[in-house]
């Protein structure tokens, strides 16, 4: 398997986006991708998901981070939607609720999160709390202590999200992100795909082209939150999402590494056990 730990953050410290490429030319062409690696990629995941299901022990929580149009979806749609539905739990991260309003903002992910032996899809996640509001200013909308300096709040949050991380993590749920890292430009045409393919028109909202304008303020902060929010035990990876084939490959790639590690296998009867099915297969063979 390639080793993709050159799109790996697993440290707190200051990174800038442009570190990053958003696009690559040292890769495999699309075809081979399509035909070949991602098809290859895609059987060796399920057969670990299965394990995973079957043994139960652990669960796994994938989050997925961008701007629109970043490849999200997409993703979703061509590894993750080939696994065992039984074991996988997806989730579209939404407006939180006036109920959910009146809790802390990490309150309503508990309902989210994936049961043992699952893969839990955040399709965006609590990061939403970390980006929206401080671009567009919307924390006095939001309950917070009195004596709590706004400025601080950010930082605030990063250490809470650790720590929330670290708890699931402990408590036997591996984590992984993904930061989809698309262009402003290929953003402008994959919008524009939208707009002009009948079949794509569901996929657009006029907020998307309203954001762009917040292009420079959203790559800033994610450069932030991608720098204090990165630790051993949850790592980010910023994919090269302009890509869209190679970036779905690294998180198939990168999937079925944490899978390995995890190395689920399926369970196995004990001797009294193995007695019993023994004699239910003599019951029913002599039928």
């Amino acid at each position: 398997m390639n080793d993709f730990d050159a799109y790996k953050i697993d440290q707190q410290r200051t990174r800038r986006l442009e570190e990053f490429d958003t696009s690559v030319s040292d890769r495999p062409t699309d075809d081979e991708l399509k035909n070949k690696l991602i098809p290859e990629s895609i059987e060796r995941l399920k057969e670990l998901h299965w394990k995973l299901y079957a043994e139960a022990e652990t669960g796994v929580i994938v989050v997925l981070q961008a701007l629109d149009a970043g490849g999200k979806d997409e993703a979703i749609s061509y590894i993750f939607s080939n696994l065992n539905a039984q074991g996988l739990k997806t989730n579209a991260f939404q407006k939180p609720s006036e109920k959910e309003k009146k809790h802390d903002y990490l309150w309503r992910m508990h309902d989210l999160m994936p049961e043992r032996g699952q893969v839990g899809i955040l399709n965006r996640s609590h990061y939403e709390e970390v980006i929206a509001p401080r671009v567009h200013d919307l924390l006095g909308e939001e309950a917070i202590p009195d004596e709590t300096d706004k400025e601080a709040v950010w930082s605030m949050r990063y250490r809470q999200i650790n720590d929330f991380e670290r708890y699931l993590h402990e408590n036997g749920f591996e984590i992984i992100k993904f930061f989809f890292n698309v262009s402003k430009e290929v953003q402008r045409d994959r919008l524009l795909e939208r707009l002009k393919d009948p079949k794509k028109n569901w996929e657009f909202s006029f907020s998307d082209v309203e954001e762009r304008q917040y292009w420079d303020d959203y790559q800033a902060i994610f450069a932030d939150m991608l720098s204090k929010t990165a630790t051993e035990h949850a790592p980010w990876y910023v994919l090269p999402a302009d890509d869209e084939w190679y970036a779905r490959y690294i998180v198939s790639s990168v999937m079925i590494d944490v899978l390995e590690q995890i190395d689920p296998e399926f369970p196995t009867f004990t001797e009294e056990e193995q007695e019993k099915i023994d004699e239910a297969i003599r019951t029913l063979e002599s039928e």
